[in-house]
């Protein structure tokens, strides 16, 4: 049975549109001869060494099939430390000596790429005059075609990394993290007599939080268009607060839109399943199913570049900024991580008895663990500037690390500190009263909104990451983190005389010492800050305070143990985090002073003249007329004008010192945050001030109202 599914031009077969741009198992399968298809799977799978002979062999076939379905280009598809993807593409053409030319492409272009390297963020590890770096074919990683305009370009997953061999980009730490994970997850595995198993894969599913805006509002507003997120822009008379927005009724416009990006997902094998409004008005979700971290790092990345260039061909833009609405809620990124092993178990999975399944409690107990000693590392992967707008706002997790585990696991939980295990509490029946609905068996485990770890019955799921985000980051963390637990347990395990004497103890010792990381409660609240406090987790608020876990001696150690960054590598990405921040919110400032001058304060000297204009022509007209709201409305006017100006001042003034401190990185970036930030936020006010007084016909930028709710 097809599954058919309804476009603006007609029907399309799901499952022939699916993966047809993509150079994947089956078309290798087709393509290749069995013993080089047979080796490069079994690269895949087991994470071996690529045989060299395979890549000139795939090269050819990748060429064949990129042709007949149109490509004339290809390039290096990577990910460089801006966040982002970046390519440099070539044609497959190639002189004769006749005139002519041919399509050629060999295994060593397949393999490597040579991109200038000084041009990316590096945190000093590359100089303007040393140029060269290299990208580096990841295979696990399946090739696609990506169509700009007319133009289909064959893109090749790589690592991209300098001349001197440092990771230049996201995606080889994660590779490396992965290496690891799997490493010490298989020595544990071997120790409950797992004997099979060849490889452990850390998988995710990032559920991706957008907004969408008229593209005609979007051309008149500088601040999107130069920082993703509003400036200035008072709160409409409705917000979010009626909560009609949420799981809505799709509109026909934003319908036709999610139509269309689901086609173009899914033919770049991105497999989208869920979609809906979300909770602000303008906002949306898409989520994929899980897969193979470093692809999911890859999909979402195709996930976010493909929402923006269909918006546009709907006259609408994508808005990805964590916080493009002052006063609604932002938006995240949710990634559900999990471990599953090459012949398909997920060692998250519970089961019907956990209590009974130690293997999975090792497991659970070594999270924990993990993300209690590493609670300010994996905060800190999620910080950006974007984000300090979100977390810890009533509408995202608070910036506090800790667990949710639900009630059967918290159950258990307590059992392990007793020392005893006798039970899991199971799911009841839930009834709901109306005869002619099914009842069903309820899971054993609410799930938790607030929490930023939450797990959710197979998985745990990370709430942190903004929208705007790479999950790689985030993801590098948790492989990195969990593996540095799994090995200390197999450290302490493999040297045990009585295995399970010694396996008792240690999940009764982590969960007595690690309790403090778990909280089932509501983590907005104001009493789970002070709660937190008392617990001794860490608060970090800001990206900047969250950068410096990245030059602790024990984050080096950590990092260079498992070989995932050296500590010239973990130096270089701690500057360009505050780097980074600096520019962003130096971008922000002079975009504001910019509208203020050029946008708001002509248009509040013109509806001051007439209002002036006004007073005294109806004061000329009449004398007894009272003419005292408009001589108010003028005063009020008048005195917001005068105080914008010279906080605009003020702000000019702090960005010219800004721009001139010769401190260090972390004191550059406590200023922008403390001093220059809070210019502008004061600036803002009566910005937004002025907006509640101008006539609305003289106000020079789009509103909330009209940029929320006319889609």
């Amino acid at each position: 049975m097809f599954l058919l599914f309804e476009v603006r031009k007609g029907v399309v077969n799901i499952m022939k549109i699916f993966g047809e741009n993509v150079f994947n198992d089956a078309v290798m399968k087709e393509r290749l001869p069995h013993a080089t298809y047979k080796s490069l799977r079994k690269t895949i799978e087991e994470g071996l060494a690529l045989d060299p002979g395979v890549a000139e062999i795939v090269a050819n076939a990748m060429k064949d099939w990129a042709i007949e379905k149109g490509a004339t280009h290809f390039t290096h598809w990577f990910q460089p430390l801006t966040g982002i993807t970046a390519e440099k593409q070539d044609s497959f053409i190639s002189p004769t000596k006749y005139g002519n030319v041919v399509m050629e492409f060999s295994g060593k272009e397949l393999s490597q790429g040579e991109p200038d390297a000084s041009s990316f963020p590096s945190g000093g590890i590359r100089a303007t005059f040393e140029a060269r770096g290299y990208t580096i074919w990841d295979c696990t990683s399946p090739a696609f075609l990506k169509k700009d305009a007319d133009l289909l370009t064959l893109c090749i997953p790589t690592a991209f990394c300098s001349y001197t061999g440092e990771a230049l980009d996201k995606k080889t730490p994660l590779l490396r993290s992965m290496q690891t994970l799997s490493k010490q997850a298989l020595r544990v595995l071997r120790l409950f007599g797992n004997t099979t198993t060849a490889r452990v894969t850390s998988s995710v599913g990032a559920e991706q939080e957008y907004f969408l805006v008229d593209k005609k509002f979007f051309d008149q507003r500088l601040d999107l268009m130069l920082t993703g997120r509003t400036l200035f822009g008072a709160m409409p008379p409705k917000g979010q607060e009626l909560d009609d927005h949420y799981f809505g009724s799709i509109k026909t416009r934003v319908a036709s839109f999610m139509n269309e990006l689901n086609v173009e997902l899914w033919k770049l094998g991105v497999l989208a399943k869920t979609q809906h409004n979300e909770v602000a008005p303008g906002q949306f979700e898409l989520a994929p199913i899980y897969g193979t971290t470093n692809i999911a790092a890859d999909h979402n990345q195709l996930v976010m570049e493909t929402m923006k260039k269909v918006a546009l061909r709907h006259n609408m833009v994508c808005l990805l900024h964590e916080k493009p609405f002052a006063g609604i809620n932002g938006s995240g990124k949710h990634n559900n991580w999990s471990l599953t092993t090459n012949d398909g178990l997920n060692l998250l999975e519970p089961g019907h008895t956990p209590h009974e399944n130690l293997q999975f409690l090792t497991i659970i107990c070594a999270v924990v663990k993990a993300v209690d000693d590493y609670a300010e590392l994996l905060r800190g992967s999620a910080a950006n500037p974007g984000n300090d707008h979100r977390l810890g706002a009533n509408e995202a997790p608070p910036a506090i690390i800790s667990i949710f585990l639900g009630d059967q696991l918290t159950d258990i939980f307590a059992q392990l500190e007793s020392g005893g295990l006798n039970r899991s509490l199971q799911g009841e029946k839930l009834a709901s009263g109306v005869k002619t609905l099914p009842a069903f068996r309820k899971d054993s485990t609410d799930r938790n909104r607030t929490s930023p770890f939450a797990f959710t019955g197979n998985k745990f799921e990370f709430r942190m990451i903004g929208s705007s985000q790479s999950i790689s980051g985030p993801n590098v963390v948790f492989n990195l983190i969990i593996a540095e637990v799994l090995s200390q347990f197999a450290d302490r395990l493999e040297q045990a005389a009585d295995f399970n004497q010694v396996l008792q103890e240690l999940l009764q010792e982590t969960v007595t010492n690690h309790k403090r990381i778990l909280f089932d409660g509501n983590g907005y609240s104001a009493e789970w800050v002070e709660e937190a406090a008392k617990r001794g987790l860490p608060n970090i608020s800001s990206t900047v305070d969250a950068a410096l876990v990245l030059l602790r001696e024990s984050t080096i150690d950590l990092y260079e143990k498992h070989k995932v960054l050296d500590r010239t590598e973990l130096e270089s990405r701690y500057e360009i985090n505050l780097e980074q921040y600096c520019k962003q919110i130096n971008i922000e400032a002079l975009t504001m002073i910019d509208m203020a001058k050029h946008q708001i304060i002509p248009a509040a000297v013109k509806y001051s003249t007439q209002l002036a204009n006004s007073i005294n022509a109806i004061k000329s007209a009449s004398k007894t007329t009272d003419v005292s709201v408009q001589e108010d409305l003028l005063k009020n006017l008048c005195s917001t004008l005068v105080s914008l100006e010279e906080k605009l001042n003020a702000l000019e003034q702090d960005v010219q010192t800004a721009n001139a401190l010769l401190g260090d990185a972390y004191e550059h970036g406590v200023y922008y945050r403390d001093v220059v930030f809070k210019a502008m936020e004061a600036l803002r006010i009566d910005g937004d001030k002025l907006e509640t007084i101008i006539d609305a016909d003289l106000w020079p930028l789009p509103t909330y109202a009209q940029m929320l709710f006319m889609l």
